[in-house]
């Protein structure tokens, strides 16, 4: 018995310095920007996190008497939707990380440079519980509040109380809150209070507006169909310690036949140039082959957060080549953008509900497409002669 130990825990020392050799590799492994760009921004060509990343002290026991065989004990299913920040020099991202068990939770990745070498923090995120526990949480947007706080506001999802006997996936959505200063220790605030329904995809704004906290909200009538609700609203809290939004009300609304026909949300909090406030947006639409999930852009006025001012047509990004692929296909989803201060901007978005990626543009060149770049006329002849204008513009050059 002794020797069958020996051997089982020198088998586990080789089986786990290959297992950290090959976690190594991936992390270490050098990202590229992709040949192909719009002149907008670059996607980089590998994701910059995948639950592959997860450390290997997260899923194996690496105790021989109680792992013999060295299994894989806790399986991750995948990482994505990252809230992102610029913090002590280092490029952090407050990952999703969904296990196999279907619960998410938050992790820390930090890398050097924001395009590659992001490790994930030595534990996940630990989020203190209210009364009412969550079930599951995910989509945190990080955000460094003019008060000093570092705010973390998530979806909290709870089963739904009034459900059917034997509906077992009726839930209720809410936007849970923390706040931190040191991306460890997380104070636990009450969840958002708002009449206006369910409520997913709740952003603050990174300034005080008239000395109270402004937040964008999504409200929607159930857990997936918005209903009479959706879009990108506003409204604003007195105290978070008290979380009442008040004077909620939608500045960016669904509308018939674009790429936000269906629902629409803000992603991160939005980056202040000298022209107005920059804004990355999901739209969603509905197609045969299920709901597609795009980017869009959009500015608002620099001293009223509630008005906006430019609006390009049609999606700033969408899926493309194996980004189509994943555990819900054909999605993009961001909420997590990072402003450097030599004006470049890391965008990092999620494809398939299932790894980060990473593209960078620059706040010049993201405040030219938002404000030059034509808007929707919502007609299939308005298109043809927005394009019939810009031909004849040309025609004048050549």
């Amino acid at each position: 018995m002794g020797n069958d130990l020996i051997a089982n825990e020198l088998t586990r020392i080789s089986n786990y310095d290959v297992l950290v050799k090959q976690h190594q590799q991936l992390i270490e492994k050098k990202n590229e920007p992709a040949a192909e760009s719009n002149g907008v921004y670059t996607r980089y060509k590998n994701p910059v996190v995948t639950a592959a990343h997860a450390p290997v002290t997260w899923r194996y026991d690496l105790n021989a008497a109680t792992n013999p065989h060295g299994m894989e004990r806790i399986g991750i299913n995948a990482a994505f939707n990252a809230g992102a920040i610029k913090w002590n020099g280092r490029y952090i991202m407050c990952v999703r990380v969904e296990g196999v068990d279907r619960k998410s939770f938050f992790a820390i990745a930090e890398s050097p440079n924001g395009i590659d070498n992001f490790q994930f923090w030595d534990k996940p995120c630990v989020i203190p519980q209210l009364k009412d526990h969550d079930t599951n949480v995910y989509d945190m947007r990080l955000t460094l509040h003019e008060d000093g706080w570092i705010y973390g506001i998530f979806c909290t999802e709870r089963k739904d109380p009034n459900a059917p006997a034997g509906d077992t996936s009726a839930a209720i959505a809410n936007a849970g809150i923390v706040r931190t200063k040191d991306l460890v220790n997380f104070e636990r605030l009450p969840d958002l209070i708002s009449n206006t329904g369910q409520q997913r995809n709740v952003v603050i704004h990174p300034e005080f507006v008239n000395g109270k906290y402004a937040l964008y909200t999504r409200p929607q009538d159930g857990f997936i169909d918005v209903g009479s609700g959706g879009g990108v609203g506003l409204g604003y809290i007195d105290d978070m310690e008290n979380p009442v939004v008040e004077n909620e009300k939608i500045i960016f609304g669904k509308i018939y036949h674009t790429i936000y026909e269906l629902k629409n949300g803000l992603g991160p909090a939005p980056i202040k140039t000298s022209k107005g406030w920059l804004h990355l947006a999901h739209g969603v639409r509905n197609t045969a082959a299920g709901l597609r999930y795009t980017l869009y852009m959009f500015m608002t006025d620099l001293n009223d957060i509630g008005k906006v001012t430019h609006t390009p047509a049609g999606y700033f990004m969408a899926p493309e080549n194996e980004e189509r692929v994943g555990d819900v296909s054909n999605v993009l989803f961001s909420n997590g953008w990072i402003a450097d201060e030599d004006g470049t901007v890391y965008v990092y978005y999620a494809s398939s509900d299932t790894r980060m990626h990473v593209a960078v543009s620059t706040i010049d060149k993201l405040t030219d497409y938002v404000i030059n770049s034509p808007e929707d006329t919502l007609t299939s002849a308005g298109s043809v002669n927005t394009i019939i204008k810009l031909v004849d513009n040309n025609s004048k050059l050549l």
